[in-house]
């Protein structure tokens, strides 16, 4: 779980509400701007565990765009395979071995004020996984996606424990859908690595 110093504050990030109509195409848009111009090994790290249900954004995402068998990503961080806390650095390591100069789009849940309940905030740069709870983890992403689902500043812990999951599944759902556009968008007639199209 994220909660704070989740970006780099000179790095460029963006918002919107999970229910904005517009928003597979303006955050799927926002993100391809991010992505490199040459081809590299897309990695999707999917940051959180099933065990507390304001803290399952990331492994129902990796869970549902798994299910969509993206073509150009590879996913870490499922319901039945989550990368947190104790695993994470065994994760990193795996990482790098398998992929060669990967670049790596990380998500995580995160806790903000009662007004960004349901934003979804992408940026450039990476996130800080474990902050709010002082532990030493390693930052990671070259870009990210984190999803507000609760209220942060008291009794974090419980209130992630507390957090319903009608909204974590409403914008696990959404995000999914963000990036099957973005896989989608990635050329199809070559293996891994691969290449955005880009629309002038």
């Amino acid at each position: 779980m994220n909660l704070k110093s989740r970006i780099t504050p000179t790095k460029e990030n963006f918002r919107m509400h999970h229910t904005d109509p517009e928003l597979f195409h303006v955050m799927s848009e926002k993100i391809i701007s991010w992505l490199p111009a040459i081809p590299r090994d897309y990695v999707l790290v999917c940051i959180g565990t099933d065990r507390s249900t304001g803290d399952s954004l990331g492994p129902l995402i990796g869970t549902l765009f798994t299910e969509t068998k993206p073509k150009h990503m590879s996913v870490y961080g499922t319901l039945h395979e989550p990368v947190h806390a104790t695993n994470l650095h065994d994760y990193i390591e795996l990482i790098n071995k398998r992929h060669i100069n990967p670049f790596i789009i990380a998500i995580d849940a995160c806790l903000g004020k009662n007004s960004s309940i349901g934003h979804i905030i992408s940026g450039t740069g990476p996130i800080k996984p474990g902050a709010a709870l002082n532990k030493p983890l390693p930052d990671i992403g070259d870009v990210h996606l984190t999803g507000v689902v609760n209220i942060s500043g008291f009794m974090e812990h419980s209130v992630l424990q507390n957090t319903r999951l009608s909204i974590v599944m409403d914008m696990a759902t959404k995000i999914a859908g963000v990036l099957d556009q973005i896989d989608q968008r990635m050329t199809y007639n070559q293996p891994k690595p691969s290449v955005v199209l880009r629309f002038s």
